[in-house]
């Protein structure tokens, strides 16, 4: 076993590594692969492009840490009365990777983190200048709709990191309007500046600068000024909330004064022996932690209310415009969140139900009204293909992810002949704290990974690294250390007892070989790898 992991620098990462380092971002020579454009649409925005409502509208709504498990979602009735009721909703939509920046690398690439490779949140292993760095800005969902004749919009959250200080009006490949913070307090809702389309606009402190607010305003208005416009929009929508620290507007602050943390069974666990070392050592959870939690809590649900509003208002905006019934809207979330589960602090990055999977709910033509999906495996690298078909675009065979149409056809696949298994990794927190992989904490941001050796399936983990399989059953578990975690979901849902240790041999060889397939895995070969499953 190799306590390394290999880099290798191929020249155009020397060149990308060099203009960053002068700050000049601007993006270099595209070397990665372009998507096919389906032939009933133009391949390039000034190309004739057929009629606007032969095509549909797509608005993606992208929030941030927003839990599936801890019931946030139940206290957003406009979410529940525009989306839920009129859409479906999928219960098993999981997040590869449960931190910001690797998963929503995944959301615009298709792919699973290891083959994104942001790993994390910040360099060296992560964040908007790694994305940059490897030149993945050149094809993504944005680029891919945009060659398709879309009009193409970002509002919001970005990539962690963004924009680089010398450059914050930097725009990225594949956006017709750009609305990104680029300075300031994001996260706190105010005191923050914009990069609107290249021009760095400054908000303050008072209640119409709060962000949430002012992202919806902007939405609208884009949706009001391109209502007449013969292309079909793309708006990628990703409000901050509800991130800690969760600021509600000032409206919403004083709502649900006695809401707690869903006391869940494995809440302040009694016996967490059987967890990985870091949380075998943790003690119970004492009044003070649990009053955090509890307000924290609070604090999320208050601050989604400006979201709930935000989703009113577009749902609004486009019924006045003619656009609804022609428009399709996904709303999901990067990661999810623990909040006391296990005796864990806040937080996300576990192999854990409560932060990997997330809620996900699309609504629009053709989308049967009030289902819930429950037996099939979906996640977050299947957006971008998702998207794409509906856009008419066949994506690069980069994608490791696969399409979600099928499943609301009338013919929907068997649960049999869809993904068996979807793979979890981990590979640290990517700050400066110590619990990133410090023996690369010097290589340059744009380093590149060899993939692992199949017969070493623990070499790329940093430390309280981790990969998994989560099936419809089982959730199974790989640490940097050899620690392994069984769960049978249908019978402990809640995660309490880890059978590794008493699980049938023949059980535990089959999940990991399967697993050395998975960590190897890229395109097509994902989808083939998905689908081994338990005999």
């Amino acid at each position: 076993m190799h306590s390394v992991w290999k880099v290798i620098m191929p020249a155009w990462v020397m060149i990308a590594l060099t203009s960053c380092s002068l700050g000049l971002n601007q993006p270099v020579k595209a070397t990665t692969e372009s998507p096919t454009i389906a032939p009933t649409y133009a391949a390039r925005a000034d190309v004739t492009v057929v009629p606007k409502s032969n095509r549909p509208n797509i608005l993606f709504i992208l929030t941030d840490d927003l839990d599936a498990k801890l019931g946030t979602i139940n206290y957003m009735p406009h979410l529940q009365e525009l989306l839920t009721s009129q859409g479906i909703s999928l219960d098993n939509f999981m997040i590869d990777t449960a931190v910001c920046c690797a998963s929503r690398a995944s959301f615009l690439r298709g792919q699973y983190t290891h083959n994104h490779q942001v790993l994390t949140n910040s360099p060296p292993l992560g964040g908007f200048q790694k994305f940059y760095s490897l030149q993945e800005e050149s094809s993504t969902l944005a680029t891919w709709l945009q060659a398709a004749g879309y009009d193409t919009a970002l509002f919001g959250k970005y990539l962690n990191g963004y924009p680089y200080p010398t450059d914050r009006s930097y725009i990225p490949p594949g956006w017709n309007e750009w609305y990104s913070p680029a300075q300031g307090s994001p996260y706190r809702e105010l005191n923050y500046s914009l990069n609107e389309n290249g021009k760095l606009v400054g908000y303050g402190p008072g209640t119409n600068d709060y962000l949430t607010d002012v992202l919806s305003k902007k939405t609208v208005d884009f949706l009001r000024r391109t209502a007449s416009d013969p292309r079909p929009f793309f708006i990628y929508l990703a409000p901050y909330a509800p991130h800690e620290p969760a600021i509600p507007a000032l409206r919403d602050q004083n709502l649900f004064p006695d809401l707690q943390a869903p006391r869940t069974p494995s809440f302040n666990e009694a016996d967490v022996s059987d967890k990985p070392a870091n949380i075998a050592a943790d003690p119970l959870l004492n009044a003070t932690d649990i009053a955090n939690l509890d307000n924290l809590y609070r604090q999320r649900v208050r601050s989604m209310q400006a979201v709930d509003e935000m989703i009113a208002t577009l749902v609004a905006t486009l019924k006045e415009s003619g656009q609804l019934d022609n428009t399709y809207i996904i709303f999901t979330s990067d990661n999810g969140y623990h909040l006391g589960q296990h005796r864990l602090l806040a937080g996300k990055g576990e192999p854990y139900e409560e932060d990997t999977v997330v809620p996900f709910i699309i609504r629009g033509p053709g989308i049967p009204a009030g289902q819930t999906l429950q037996n099939y495996l979906v996640g977050n690298t299947d957006i971008a293909p998702t998207i794409a078909e509906l856009a008419g675009v066949i994506p690069p065979a980069f994608v490791d992810g696969r399409s979600l149409v099928p499943l609301w056809r009338s013919d929907p696949p068997t649960i049999t002949d869809w993904r068996q298994g979807y793979l979890l990794e981990y590979y640290g927190a990517g700050d400066s704290s110590g619990s990133i992989f410090n023996l690369v904490s010097l290589a340059p941001p744009n380093q590149l990974l060899e993939p692992p050796d199949p017969d070493e399936l623990d070499q790329p983990l940093p430390p309280g690294g981790f990969y998994a399989i989560r099936t419809l059953r089982y959730t199974y578990a790989v640490y940097d250390n050899g620690f392994r975690e069984l769960y049978d979901r249908s019978q402990d849902p809640y995660e309490l007892n880890n059978i590794a240790s008493s699980a049938d041999p023949a059980l535990l060889s089959q999940f990991s070989a399967w697993l050395k397939s998975l960590v190897s895995c890229s395109g097509v070969s994902c989808r083939s790898a998905e689908q081994i499953g338990i005999h």
